[in-house]
Parts: C-alpha cells; sequence; structure tokens
C-alpha cells in the first residue's frame, strides 16, 4: 500500500474558502486496513481543524461504526484486506440510507484499474482520489465537495423522502442562485422528472442540456424516454450511439441491454450484458442479469461463469442474492450434475433465511431433477410443493409463481399452476407482455384455447373488482370506496392499478373529511408497496405529492402547499376506471 505524501500546507485560494466552513465540530471517519495510513490522514484532518474523529480497519469495523454514529466526512480506501471492501461498503451504505444526502464519501485508493474505478463510481462517491495524495490535495477536494453537496441538501433530503415534484422544483431555486452547478441541477432535475412519472417534462430538460453541450447522460436519458414510450428502435440507435462515443459508459450498455430484451433480441441483450460485465465485473445486479440472459438462452457456460461471479463477489456485498445460487444449481441440473446443484440449493438455504427462499428451493430443486431425467423425484418435489402452497395463502412474486407453474405443469399437475397463473394475471391484468408469457406457457401444457378462456376471465374479474370501487368514489360514497378498496387490495395485493386508485380513493376522503393519521398511514402504506414492487410509476409521485399537501404544513412551503391544494380542489386527479 502506497503512503500519501503530507505538504505542510494547503494553496492559498483554498485555505480561504475553508476558512468559511467550521470543520471543528463535524464528525470524521477514516477507513483503511493499513494503520500508518490512517494516522497520516488524520492528521491532515487535523490540520484543518478535526475533532471528532473515528477509525476503521475493516469494512466491517467501518459498518458497525456508519450503523451508530452519524458521520459527515468519510474517507474510505478501496482494498481493504479481508471482508468488504471499500466498494462493498459504499454499496450498502447507500442502500441503508447510513448518511445523510449532505454528507460526503472521499473514496481514497492506490487502484487505478479501469473495474475498480468504475465498479465504485457506478455507487456515487463524492470523489476518487488515486494515491498518493498530498495534504493539500485531499483538502482542496474535501472543500469542494462540500460546497457542492450543501448546495442539493434540501434537494437530497425532498429525494430521500420520494417527494420527487418538490425536489425538482428546489433544483429551479438552487439554478437561480447557483449558475456554477446548473448543468448538474439540470442533470438531477430531469431524474426526479423521470421519477415522478414527468417524462416530457424531463425530455423538455434534457433537450435544453443538449442545445448546450453534447453531454452522453442527456442522450441516454432522451433514449430511456423514447425506450419507456414503446420506440425501442429509435432508443437502441441512441444508446449505441453513445457507447461508440464513450466505451466506458456503463448505463448506457445495461439500457442497450433492455432495450434488445423489450424488441424480443434476447441473444443481442446477452452479448451487451456480457461487454458491460468485463468493463465493470463487480457488478452484483450485472452478473446475475447476464446469468440469467445466458440461461434463457441455453448458453450454459456463460451462465455458469457469471452465476459463479455472481456468488464470489456477492459474499460481502449488501446486494448478495440467493438467485445467483438457484441459477447455478439450475445450470448444473442442465449440466446433468444434480449432485453439485443439490449442494448449491443447501447452501443457499443455509446462507439464506425465509419461506420464499424454501419456496423457490423447492421450486428448482424440482426443476433440476426435472431437466437432468430424474422424473420420480421431479413428482415428489411437486407434490411436496402442492403442499407448501396449500398450507400458505400468501403467493409469491410474479416470476416465482411462473417457475412454480411451469414446474407444475411439467410433473402433471393441472389445478394448482392453472390457479397461480390466474392469480398473475388478475394482479396484472393491463400487462400485455406478461398476459402473452403465460399464454405461452398454457401452449407449452397443451392447454391454448382453456388458457386464453382463463385469461380473459381473470382479466375480467380484475378489472370488476377496480371499476366497482371507482364507481363509488365517483358517485360520492367514499366511506363504502375505502372499504371496498381495501378488499380489493387483499385479493389482489399486487394489482398496480387497483393500488393507485386505492391510494387515490384514501386522498379523496380526507380532501373530503379533513386530515386523519390513519388514513394518511394507510395510503403511505399503498404507496410505498407500490413504490418496492414496481418503482418509478407515473401516478406515483402526483399521490406522494397529493399527500404532501395533506399533512400539517411544514415549514418553509405553507404558501406553496396552500396554493397547491387550492388547486387540487379546483381540478381533483380522477381515479381510473376501464369500460
Amino acid at each position: 500500500m502506497s503512503f500519501p505524501t503530507v505538504a505542510p500546507s494547503v494553496p492559498g485560494s483554498a485555505t480561504a474558502a475553508m476558512a468559511a466552513i467550521d470543520w471543528t465540530v463535524k464528525n470524521y471517519l477514516i477507513v483503511d486496513d493499513f494503520v500508518g495510513i490512517r494516522q497520516l490522514l488524520r492528521e491532515s484532518l487535523r490540520n484543518l481543524g478535526a475533532k471528532h474523529i473515528d477509525q476503521a480497519g475493516s469494512g466491517g469495523e467501518a459498518m458497525t461504526l456508519l450503523a451508530k454514529t452519524h458521520y459527515d466526512v468519510v474517507l474510505c480506501d478501496f482494498n481493504l484486506g479481508e471482508g468488504k471492501n471499500g466498494q462493498q461498503v459504499l454499496e450498502e451504505v447507500r442502500i441503508r440510507n447510513l448518511m445523510t444526502p449532505s454528507s460526503v464519501w472521499l473514496m481514497v485508493s492506490a487502484e487505478k484499474s479501469v473495474e475498480s474505478v468504475m465498479g465504485a463510481a457506478e455507487h456515487q462517491p463524492d470523489a476518487y482520489i488515486i494515491k498518493p495524495i498530498t495534504e493539500g490535495v485531499l483538502l482542496t477536494r474535501l472543500n469542494r465537495v462540500w460546497q457542492k453537496k450543501q448546495i442539493f441538501r434540501e434537494i437530497d433530503q425532498a429525494f430521500v423522502e420520494k417527494d420527487y415534484l418538490r425536489a425538482a422544483r428546489l433544483c429551479d431555486e438552487q439554478i437561480a442562485h447557483n449558475k456554477l452547478h446548473e448543468i448538474d441541477l439540470l442533470r438531477m432535475k430531469a431524474q426526479l422528472l423521470l421519477k415522478a412519472g414527468e417524462p416530457e417534462k424531463a425530455r423538455g430538460v434534457y433537450e435544453l442540456v443538449l442545445e448546450d453541450r453534447d453531454y452522453n447522460w442527456a442522450r441516454t436519458g432522451l433514449a430511456r424516454i423514447r425506450m419507456s414510450n414503446g420506440d425501442h428502435e429509435a432508443a437502441r440507435q441512441m444508446f449505441q450511439g453513445v457507447i461508440a462515443e464513450n466505451r466506458f459508459y456503463i448505463d448506457a450498455y445495461d439500457q442497450l441491454a433492455t432495450a434488445f430484451q423489450l424488441m424480443g433480441k434476447l441473444e443481442e441483450s446477452c452479448d451487451v450484458l456480457e461487454k458491460a460485465a468485463k468493463l465493470s465485473p463487480n457488478s452484483v445486479p450485472r452478473q446475475r442479469n447476464l446469468g440469467n440472459a445466458a440461461l434463457k438462452l441455453g448458453n450454459i457456460p456463460l451462465a455458469e461463469r457469471a452465476f459463479r461471479k455472481c456468488i464470489a463477489i456477492g459474499e460481502y456485498s449488501v446486494l448478495k442474492t440467493v438467485d445467483a445460487y438457484f441459477g447455478l444449481a439450475r445450470v448444473c441440473g442442465q449440466k446433468n450434475d444434480p449432485k453439485e446443484a443439490l449442494q448449491v440449493l443447501s447452501t443457499a438455504q443455509r446462507e439464506f433465511t425465509g419461506d420464499q427462499v424454501q419456496l423457490r428451493a423447492k421450486i428448482t430443486e424440482g426443476l433440476v431433477y426435472h431437466e437432468s431425467g430424474d422424473y420420480r423425484r421431479a413428482r415428489k418435489s411437486g407434490d411436496e410443493l402442492e403442499t407448501m402452497l396449500n398450507e400458505d395463502a400468501e403467493r409469491p412474486d410474479t416470476d416465482t409463481c411462473i417457475e412454480m407453474a411451469t414446474l407444475l405443469f411439467a410433473v402433471g399437475v393441472k389445478d394448482a399452476p392453472v390457479e397461480l397463473l390466474c392469480y398473475i394475471i388478475r394482479n396484472n391484468h393491463d400487462n400485455m407482455v406478461l398476459l402473452d408469457e403465460v399464454q405461452k406457457i398454457f401452449d407449452k401444457a397443451r392447454m391454448s384455447e382453456e388458457g386464453s378462456e382463463l385469461i380473459q376471465a381473470s382479466r375480467k374479474i380484475a378489472t370488476d373488482t377496480m371499476n366497482k370501487g371507482v364507481l363509488l368514489w365517483k358517485t360520492g360514497k367514499l366511506v363504502e370506496a375505502v372499504e371496498w378498496m381495501r378488499s380489493a387490495r387483499e385479493a389482489l395485493p399486487n394489482n398496480m392499478r387497483i393500488l393507485f386508485n386505492s391510494a387515490q380513493i384514501l386522498i379523496s376522503r380526507m380532501q373530503q373529511s379533513g386530515f386523519t393519521q390513519a388514513l394518511m398511514d394507510e395510503a403511505n402504506d399503498v404507496l410505498m408497496h407500490v413504490d418496492r414492487i414496481a418503482p418509478g410509476q407515473q401516478r406515483f409521485a402526483q399521490l406522494i405529492e397529493q399527500l404532501a399537501l395533506l399533512m400539517p404544513a411544514r415549514p418553509g412551503i405553507v404558501e406553496e402547499a396552500e396554493a397547491e391544494l387550492a388547486g387540487a380542489e379546483e381540478q381533483e386527479t380522477e381515479a381510473d376506471a376501464e369500460e
């Protein structure tokens, strides 16, 4: 490990800027596995005036400190020896929200390789400083980042609260006073508008930016909007154009893979993911996606490499996923190696807990037996799976239901997989891509005509259930509408249209009868459930905004809230019904 070279003083311009910041009251954490480096960095911070400095010699020790103490500044090395590396520490901090939006994270490392820098950059440290460093460079970078972070402080806090529209308005306020950071603010504003379900407004921001300069992130943003609008071919061309100009722009690869997938070009999608994984190989989600894509294509060697890599890099990651173990077990089954497949499943059940893991392990076990030609054991797994289904009224997620239905049909069971597929349809009655996938499963089970009728009947049940609640709402029977939608959510807990309409009806009830904490909590729980199962939905941010307006007045936005609430009363957003 290289030692930073300590310079005797900080450049004069930086010293003047730093003098305006009270560094003595802030909390600092230095994370490095080499004690000499920690001591040198500590002395650099002390020269700045820092008093409250903690140290960690490993990723695990850092996580313990971060979980119980708020730090304003973290200096973290990339290589931390055994256990979590700096990238994985930052990854977990971001996911667990262990630092406030205005805090600063500086990644300090001797690593210069593309994969190390890109891997860390994907989790957005505020700066990546290459060793050896001088005290002057360290403190100048710290000051520069700190000043910038304070501009985004309120915006980031609104983002954490999922109030994306308010955050976008705060961007405009900051642009008026901080022209130096206008481009960064416009980039964030566009991202916020996309999360708020306002793609056309986001498009306007991207186009405004591109009039000034050809930024890759703005072109990628425009391409994502085109892709979401169904113009997959135009999006593909734009993503490939970005990659042609900057082959290290990793987000464009991920988005291009999605575009190819939506176009039904699975081989092309897999090829792009493979290239992205070579550029930045330490992303657990990317290796998992590559493994899944290769498995669907029957490219067993590639799937095996991706799943094994995913397991290896996920060992100390908060993103460690059981999916990689199940994928590898399927690979072993298709290689006619059920022994290793069962060993992998045993490891998965040991490393991960919960009923859903046990259920998915049983499904995968059955698929492994079936794919390796052991039909007797496959049928036994199917029988055990039916028992597990009967014992638990709660149904798993859509992908698990599809795998379960596929296995049960394969081993000769009919009623249970039919019920599962109908449940999927009722919860996704307007998702035509998924309905086509369900139809193909029925086709494979030699139930084409019957399957088509079941799909139509299940869609009608969902539509009728939703429309009755909307009708009660439109005829002013809000108490009955709230109760009906509660029952609808219980029967169809993952139907997006029902969830959104239920939240809208709860909001209308409070607009009519006044704020109550119980209804507010119920509406918020519904929307948070939506955000967990399908983030980025168009109506999410709009309904969050309406909820915010119903809250008791918040400091700093009283007048704005009153004005918007008056507008909401004049032109209320309606729940949607289907003919």
